[in-house]
């Protein structure tokens, strides 16, 4: 209930500035003058709105995006209509106006919780729309005419400028169903109003405002910079003709089911071309319109860089030549990043510059699977995901890697693909039954007959019942395992493996554990004439975009020639595990659950066409690195730090399993029987009851701290804190430098990559083509690592790399940078001790380090 009106004497409503300002522009010279009106921004937001909205295939408008959604975005400034944004433009100005008391446009909630305000009785979700385009829902807006926001009569000044856009746009308010629904259009609001903002209009120019037919060439010019426009798609490929080699039938077949928006789960063995068929289905899915990109999700950032390779090759056959910005769709990371110009919050210096972040708004992409999860969750600009997903073909690789936290998320996430008319495709070697009803069915569901075979496609079409495909499986080759518990002997069993010309693969659990066994092994192949690698997540982006490159290419299917050459051993952490296409002869793995072991064993002999090729003695062998069960039920200690990754009950079950299989073939029902025998309910005794109490203790809680970052009525979490996996170890970029000298020119940067850079303030102004280049070189010399490792936040001495890079704010993670001198050590930027208690070191070999002191 309203609360009563004060009868005390009303205060007169501050008086209205000589003009409704929205923005300040930067002059040549640097300094600000204003930009346009409150109104004529709104029109251009409502025309970027508009003109995108004709881009789009007709039934996706239909659906999601009915004539009015352009009205909703142009409204969303509105609230700049108020004494206390007015007042705080109109200083920045040197104008001082006396409009409000200092701080009333923070005080209040910024201009957008006034807009949410101002828009309450104009329909259900459409004010929450027009206060969440800055990325979070303003906490409690107040009434219109509210005192804080002017009153009546600043009220009925913003509602006079919501009959003008009304009366421009001659459109209705379009009727919102749907929580889900307001999250794709309050995506679509706010990626217009970062495109509109973005135009450099200065109402103060010789020639005046633009007219309408300027504006609406430079809003179209505007869409094409940022990547919104739809691709062309060469008709009538064949499977053969895009990959160059026959379909399994498996591949035909998952085209066939995926006729339709809806959820598809293929699950077949490691090897059998799932990517393909994914792939294949995405093209049939645009040729026939029924798609208007696709987005490609994997486990981490590892496997997705590797996959845009396979993915650029994809998209140079199915696109037509001539399909405008063909070549900037194909680009990846930082390269795409100096290509596009997406608006306001994808320039550099904000947090939407990020690759990770932009590829959604992409019409093609690969990136991580947590950047999807998001779309899903009570996250900064979560909804602006789900607008970048709308649509689209969404194809989520190696599901059965996710946790029970994750989990949670990704059920939310498919159900919210389904109501924005998504294809869905989920791949997987090793989903259990009930992690796969979970996707696919809703409660109560009957599954589909015949939903126990392998290979088998379930499918979930929007419209129509689910039915299930099974598919014949591909013969497969006996696979040898043993259980050791000897390290030692397994060194010399790897290193003797390598003298007889074989590629070895060697996976540990964590960073730490892989880069120790590269040392040892490092240290006893000298002068063997083997050669060593290893590939893990704390690199520089160039040096292991570089690393990666270099490995897949001799382990994966370009490497044929030269695996005959000598001897390697590559060592790595899970990556080696997920979607990189590489082959090795023998394999040495620490102990992980089954499905992580299945999927580490589709890495042997992975192409049949190098079995003539492999040395003599070469054998399909795998050595899993375990204590005997009875010491690991005994002590999780004997587990080493693979209990602390993965939950001890779950490393005996697996541990049980494996060492009653010597030998076998890596058939479907033998996967089903692994699985099964893994995960299966049985009463436990004894320690193992305790580790099984334990991890359901653990289940539980990470459901219900699931759900509570799902929760749209709880605090809207920081982009860089929201958790799409549990963990309790927050990451933090940190950016390493080379030199750093200060002059009248800017700071000049040497980074390890070799580059050098000059950043000035006033470059965006002078060469706007160069600072976008320069930023984009800048995220490719930074490294993800442990917040708690890395270097000390130094916020004054980082100026210099404002605006270049999204250095946080609020409660988010700030960016990081430290100076590497010539021996690797790292160091503050000014010289001091980089983390108080450890040496921070970085070489190109290991990577990233800190040694405790």
């Amino acid at each position: 209930m309203r609360p009563p009106k004060n009868h005390n004497v009303p205060k007169p409503p501050p008086p209205f500035p000589p003009s409704f300002i929205a923005k300040t522009v930067s002059a040549p010279g640097g300094a600000s003058c204003p930009g346009v009106d409150v109104f004529t921004h709104c029109k251009i937001v409502g025309m970027v709105t508009r003109e995108w909205m004709q881009r789009q295939p007709e039934w996706l408008v239909q659906k999601l995006f009915p004539c009015g959604s352009e009205l909703i975005a142009a409204i969303h400034d509105i609230g700049k209509i108020s004494p206390g944004f007015q007042d705080k433009i109109y200083n920045s100005l040197g104008e001082y106006r006396g409009l409000a008391s200092a701080n009333l446009d923070r005080n209040i909630g910024w201009h957008f919780t006034v807009s949410q305000a101002a828009a309450r009785n104009l329909g259900r979700y459409i004010p929450e729309i027009v206060g969440r385009h800055h990325g979070v829902s303003p906490a409690s807006p107040g009434f219109p005419d509210d005192e804080i926001y002017g009153g009546p009569t600043w009220q009925a000044e913003r509602m006079k400028t919501v009959d003008r856009l009304r009366e421009y746009f001659q459109s209705p308010w379009p009727e919102v169903v749907s929580d889900i629904h307001a999250d794709v259009l309050s995506g679509l609001t706010t990626v217009a109003d970062w495109i509109g903002s973005a135009l450099d209009i200065c109402p103060y120019a010789p020639k005046g405002l633009p007219s309408d037919e300027d504006l609406s060439r430079m809003t179209a010019d505007a869409l094409d910079d940022a990547g919104f426009i739809r691709p062309r798609i060469k008709n009538g490929l064949t499977f053969k003709d895009i990959f160059e080699f026959s379909p399994y039938s498996l591949q035909d077949e998952m085209a066939q089911a995926a006729s339709s928006p809806g959820v598809y789960v293929l699950e077949a063995p490691m090897g059998m071309g799932k990517t393909e068929a994914a792939l294949f289905a995405a093209y049939k899915a645009l040729e026939e319109n029924r798609a208007t990109g696709v987005y490609f999700a994997l486990p981490t950032q590892l496997t997705s860089d590797k996959m845009h390779e396979r993915m650029n090759k994809f998209l140079d056959v199915v696109l037509d030549q001539n399909c405008p910005h063909k070549k900037a769709l194909l680009l990846h990371s930082a390269a795409w990043l100096g290509a596009t110009e997406m608006g306001e919050d994808g320039q550099p210096g904000k947090s939407w510059f990020d690759y990770r972040k932009r590829g959604l708004l992409a019409p093609f992409a690969v990136g991580t699977v947590d950047q999807a999860l998001m779309a899903a969750m009570n996250v900064k600009h979560g909804f602006v995901r789900t607008f970048a997903l709308a649509g689209k073909c969404v194809i989520l690789d190696e599901v059965h890697s996710y946790d029970a936290y994750t989990g949670v998320i990704l059920d939310r996430l498919v159900q919210a693909l389904r109501e924005i008319h998504c294809t869905v495709i989920i791949l997987s070697a090793t989903l259990d039954t009930t992690r796969r009803a979970e996707l696919v069915y809703s409660p109560g569901e009957t599954p589909a007959s015949g939903d126990d075979a392998y290979p088998l496609i379930t499918a979930r079409p929007n419209s129509g019942p689910p039915h299930a495909i099974a598919s014949p499986a591909v013969e497969e080759p006996e696979i040898l395992t043993r259980i050791h518990p000897d390290d030692e002997e397994a060194f010399e069993e790897a290193i003797d493996r390598a003298q007889q010309g074989q590629q070895v693969l060697w996976i540990e659990n964590t960073v730490d554990g892989a880069r120790e066994v590269f040392q040892r092994l490092g240290a006893r192949t000298a002068g063997l004439g083997i050669e060593s690698g290893l590939v893990h997540s704390r690199f520089l982006k160039v040096d292991r975009e570089a690393n990666e490159s270099y490995w897949s290419g001799v382990f994966g299917k370009t490497g044929r020639e030269k695996r005959g050459e000598q001897g390697r051993i590559l060592v790595g952490t899970q990556v080696l595990e997920q979607s990189l296409d590489i082959d090795g002869d023998f394999l040495v793995s620490r102990l992980c659950p089954t499905d992580m072991i299945l999927q580490r064993l589709g890495r042997l002999w992975r192409h049949r066409e190098n079995d003539s090729i492999r040395p003599i003695g070469a054998r399909r062998e795998a050595w899993i690195l375990a204590p005997s069960l009875e010491d690991a039920q005994a002590d999780r200690q004997s587990m080493g730090k693979s209990a602390v990754v993965y939950a001890p009950y779950v490393l005996c079950r697996s541990l049980d399993v494996w060492e009653g299989q010597p030998r076998f073939k890596l058939t479907g029902a033998k996967i089903r029987a692994l699985m099964a025998a893994t995960y299966s309910h049985r009463n436990d005794q004894g320690p193992m009851a305790a580790y099984k109490q334990e991890l359901e203790k653990v289940k539980d809680k990470l459901s219900r701290l699931a759900r509570t970052g799902l929760s749209r009525s709880g605090k809207t979490q920081s982009e860089t804190r929201a958790q799409t996996r549990y963990s309790e170890i927050e990451t933090t970029d940190v950016l390493l430098i080379k030199s750093k000298i200060h002059d009248q020119n800017g700071t000049r940067l040497e980074l390890p990559d070799g580059s050098s850079l000059v950043l000035s303030p006033g470059l965006r102004l002078r060469d706007k083509a160069y600072w976008r280049r320069a930023a984009a070189r800048i995220q490719l010399n930074t490294v993800t690592v442990p917040e708690k490792l890395a270097p000390d936040f130094h916020g004054l001495n980082m100026n210099f790399l404002k605006g270049f890079v999204y250095l946080g704010e609020d409660d988010e993670s700030p960016f990081r940078a430290a100076m590497v001198r010539e021996s690797g050590v790292l160091a503050g930027l000014d010289g001091q001790e980089a983390l108080p208690g450890y040496v921070l070191k970085y070489d190109s070999a290991l990577g990233y380090r800190a040694i405790q002191q």
